[in-house]
């Protein structure tokens, strides 16, 4: 399986703007600048892409974990947080809140554990990934 972007460029990196597409059509033509990535500018970024990326991917994997163990998740709910310090992504951050009825702490930790070495996505970054996981009610 291959999958594509493309990103386009315009002028010069501070001044200038670009926009990203995805083989799927979610990004068409989706802007993004000096200042949507450095300040608080309209459009997205490489690292926000990046985050929403290892969300999806280590939730994915931990619901096949989950599975694979004999359980199905009500709810996980993940949130990434991608640090870009010194023009290095520098550490992914995981905050997990799941429902999953019936699971022990320790076959969920066991769970979790596995999906944040094992997704795609932890196993392309070359970075500190961590993990904050809480099972909720």
């Amino acid at each position: 399986m291959k999958r594509n972007a493309t990103a386009l460029w315009k002028g010069s990196g501070k001044s200038g703007n670009g926009t990203l597409s995805s083989q799927s059509g979610t990004l068409s033509n989706t802007q993004y600048s000096y200042k949507s990535r450095f300040e608080e500018g309209t459009g997205t970024n490489p690292e926000e892409l990046i985050a929403a990326a290892h969300a999806g991917c280590f939730t994915m994997k931990l619901s096949f974990n989950l599975d694979a163990a004999g359980f199905t998740a009500e709810e996980l709910t993940t949130q990434c947080d991608i640090t870009l310090d010194g023009g290095a992504i520098t550490s992914s951050h995981l905050t997990l809140n799941a429902k999953v009825p019936g699971i022990s702490q320790e076959k969920f930790d066991e769970a979790v554990a596995d999906a944040k070495a094992n997704c795609p996505i932890s196993k392309l970054l070359n970075t500190d990934i961590s993990v904050e996981a809480k099972l909720v009610g």
